[in-house]
């Protein structure tokens, strides 16, 4: 048996045949003789992009949503919270103000 291995193209080489597949230009069979891909392949990249392109438009500009985790009420609690830990550690050590 021969052991063939498997080719990984990356994602932006994909994209660069799929486009080229979408712009119709060229047949399937010359896409994929110029880039060395079965033209199965380049048929599939092809329909993966199409249904995939609405989604690269669907998030919406503006100001992100506010972390809940930053409230003011918490960090406020929490810095009280750090000063009282502090003030008891200089009771402890002997260090005064």
């Amino acid at each position: 048996m021969s052991e063939t291995k498997r080719k990984n193209f990356s994602g932006e080489f994909k994209a660069k045949v799929a486009l080229e597949a979408v712009r119709g230009i060229k047949t399937v069979n010359e896409i994929g003789q110029e880039f060395g891909v079965h033209p199965t392949q380049v048929g599939m990249w092809k329909k993966e992009l199409q249904e995939q392109a609405s989604s690269l438009f669907d998030s919406k500009r503006g100001p992100k949503p506010a972390d809940p985790s930053a409230s003011p009420e918490r960090l406020y609690s929490e810095i009280g919270r750090l000063k009282m830990e502090l003030d008891w550690l200089k009771k402890k050590s002997g260090i005064s103000q």
